[in-house]
């Protein structure tokens, strides 16, 4: 079967995914649906794709983890960014060294090197994965926020170890100096890489738009393009790509906020654009990752004879084993990071206290492994550099994907208890912020317009004209004030937002109803009736 008919495939089969999880009330969450689906095409042989780790690589983690980095709040990151480096660096060296010697001690005649290796493609989590997961499970807002910025940030710590221990076993040696310095030198080149590769395109973007004017679509595959031009350029110079694409993302949406600023057309577009691309690949990758698995366990059930007397059934303890292992390092680990934090703010401990330790299992339980662990395995080679086998291949990307599965099982059904006793609810304080910003945006509204009125009706004879236009536009922000502050606003407030929002959809729809009757009786052209409809779901979308 032609490639063309393979991705359509694909696409049916993501679409195909959406609608099962619709059908079962999203009792089970879109990815592992997707993976199910993938399964089932990796089954028939004609449809069956290779999984090329490289290309992988290129073409569907730069945009995702650029949208990740875009749209993660920066100052929630930088907040937290003491938690956040030390579980994507110091967890994920802590998992290395744990995992590696219960590989050891599990599998009879594993080099420490080879367990090394695997430890490290399986201690990242994904940045896909978790998003997918996260979706579905409502994490308290900071919680969520410092395990994005794990996912975000821990891939490039685990691969490079990955990569180091690799090259360790096809050359028999290794240096900690030489590791620590290319280590840095991976993760600043990329950031510098990812910063300034998006302000330099920002930067030219901005004045070209000033000088010859905006095209939406023009902007939109500009920003497609900016985190495949960053993960190439850091890739190049032999950097960290995923790193620099995790930079561009973060760097764009710091500028958006600093002045670069571009037509409201544009931003709708460009979010509708992103939102399908985001969809998109995520089920593209989820698939693809299911449709690994058939050949992968057939390949393993074939092998066995690889791992001596090694069963199916060892195998699946081998795998129920590491996943165990890398939950209870991870446990450990957020345990201490508890107690550090509580001896640096002068606190007595506080074993029982039931909510630390619900944050700590959920911490650690939300350590989802997804495609970038199966992408990063698939690079192991085949052969050493004596020519010889490269010692349990089979057996490690049997692992990884046993894990990716049950860390997934375990964030679906596991995940939701421990955060019973959490507020997961949306936080009250935030919505009496967002009231108290709509407020001074709405009285900077006022101000601006009628500095404007008395511009533009100055000195002429229609400035009753101006001044009815003024009056009508600053009612609707006067209204928004007016429920700002009344006494009982919060409660009378969110009703009369509720009611109003149920009117106007209700009006938008006989609106749009009346536009097609219209069509259909030919008292208007189509053109028109486009324009009028675009208006009308405009502003349904934003109620």
């Amino acid at each position: 079967m032609s490639a063309v008919a393979v991705v359509m495939v694909l696409l049916v089969a993501v679409l195909a995914a959406s609608i099962l999880t619709r059908a079962l009330r999203q009792k089970i969450p879109l990815p592992l649906v997707q993976i199910a689906i993938g399964v089932l095409v990796g089954m028939v042989p004609s449809l069956r794709v290779d999984f090329d780790p490289q290309l992988f690589f290129l073409l569907f983690l730069p945009p995702l983890l650029f949208l990740d980095g875009w749209r993660i709040p920066k100052a929630d990151l930088f907040r937290d960014s003491r938690p956040i480096l030390a579980l994507s660096f110091g967890l994920v060296i802590f998992t290395i060294g744990g995992i590696a010697l219960l590989l050891t001690w599990m599998v009879p005649n594993m080099p420490l090197v080879i367990a090394i290796a695997i430890a490290a493609v399986l201690s990242p989590t994904d940045p896909v994965a978790f998003s997918a997961m996260a979706s579905r499970t409502p994490l308290p807002k900071r919680l969520l926020h410092i395990l994005e910025g794990e996912s975000l940030l821990n891939d490039a710590t685990g691969l490079v170890f990955f990569r180091f221990a690799v090259a360790a076993a096809m050359t028999g040696s290794f240096s900690v100096l030489e590791g620590a310095g290319t280590f840095v030198y991976l993760a600043v080149g990329g950031v510098a890489i990812g910063f300034g590769v998006t302000r330099g395109i920002i930067s030219a973007k901005a004045w070209a738009s000033r000088r010859f004017g905006e095209e939406p679509g023009v902007q939109t595959l500009i920003s497609l393009l900016m985190p495949f031009v960053a993960y190439m350029a850091a890739e190049s110079v032999h950097c960290s790509g995923i790193l620099a694409a995790v930079a561009a993302g973060v760097t764009m949406g710091m500028m958006e906020f600093r002045g670069t600023t571009v037509l409201a057309i544009t931003r709708l577009r460009r979010n509708a654009v992103w939102d399908t691309v985001q969809y998109a690949l995520n089920g593209f990758i989820f698939v693809l990752l299911g449709g690994q698995f058939p050949a992968i366990l057939g390949k393993a059930i074939d092998g066995l004879g690889e791992f001596g007397d090694t069963t199916l059934l060892l195998l699946a303890a081998y795998v129920l084993a590491v996943t165990a292992g890398m939950l209870v390092l991870r446990f450990v680990w957020v345990w201490m990071m508890f107690q550090i934090a509580y001896f640096r703010r002068g606190l007595a401990r506080r074993a029982s206290d039931k909510t630390d330790f619900r944050l700590m299992a959920v911490l650690s339980l939300a350590g989802v492994r997804g495609a970038i662990t199966l992408a990063g395995v698939m690079t192991l080679p085949w052969f050493l550099s004596d020519g010889s086998l490269f010692p349990h291949r089979d057996l490690a990307v049997l692992l990884a994907c046993g894990v990716i599965v049950l860390s997934m099982i375990v964030a679906t059904f596991v995940l939701p208890y421990a955060l019973k006793g959490l507020t997961a609810l949306p936080d009250g304080s935030a919505r009496v912020r967002a009231e108290r910003v709509r407020k001074v945006t709405a009285m900077a509204a006022i101000k601006a317009i009628e500095k404007a009125q008395h511009k533009m009706a100055d000195g002429r004879t229609d400035a009753d004209l101006y001044n009815e236009a003024a009056a009508h536009v600053m009612e609707y922000y006067r209204l928004r004030i007016f429920k700002n502050i009344r006494e009982d606003s919060h409660a009378i407030a969110m009703k009369m937002e509720r009611v109003e929002r149920e009117l106007a959809l209700v009006g938008l729809k006989a609106e749009r109803a009346e536009i097609y009757r219209m069509t259909n009786d030919k008292k208007i052209d189509e053109l028109t009736a486009r324009r009028l409809v675009a208006e009308v779901d405009l502003m349904e979308a934003r109620l």
